[in-house]
């Protein structure tokens, strides 16, 4: 009799614990779901991001408040156009926050990047790196105008106590997606 009432116990405390496992993953996937189908609605309203060798792919929102940082990149307001000036983005390098940049150290000169408009025909901006740098936080020269245009992405680094910039002059060979069979 002791022995049949410790295996019903054992049965109710299994089936509790399988029910509470189910339901935690119930919750992670949906989490996880939301903020995918959130991501996509991101990328397709907004200018986008690319670096396709590091296979970084990112909304660009207006403005770097912690609200834009949090899921996507962040444009400098005041900073240049796409394919004018110089475009300023940042983004984070953290596995506590978005993990936008977290391969940006791994960029080499000659590396293509894309600025893709939001317009209908999704018009990309090809640039061409130029320039990896470290400096310091309270560097805001990298935001000038320096009579080109170009794209400075800027991120911590993973010690988070200077910054990454990466330089990429603009090489006009704006296509549109459609144009672009190998657009990812």
């Amino acid at each position: 009799m002791e022995k049949e009432k410790k295996r019903k116990l054992s049965r109710i405390v299994g089936i509790i614990l399988i029910a509470a496992g189910v339901g935690i993953l119930s919750v992670y996937g949906y989490m996880k779901i939301s903020r995918e189908i959130y991501l996509r609605r991101l990328l397709k309203n907004n200018i986008n991001f690319e670096i396709p060798r590091l296979d970084i792919k990112v909304p660009v929102l207006e403005g770097t408040a912690s609200k834009q940082l949090q899921v996507s990149a962040g444009h400098f307001e005041g900073t240049g156009g796409l394919g004018k000036g110089n475009y300023c983005i940042c983004g984070h390098n953290s596995t506590i926050y978005a993990e936008i940049f977290n391969d940006l150290d791994q960029i080499k000169t000659g590396d293509e990047m894309y600025l893709v408009d939001k317009d209908k025909n999704r018009t990309r901006y090809r640039y061409v790196v130029t320039e990896y740098r470290i400096v310091e936080p309270e560097d805001t020269w990298i935001l000038n105008d320096f009579g080109d245009d170009r794209i400075t992405v800027i991120s911590c680094t993973d010690d988070g106590k200077m910054r990454q910039v990466v330089v990429g002059i603009y090489s006009p060979e704006t296509t549109t997606a459609a144009d672009d069979s190998s657009a990812p």
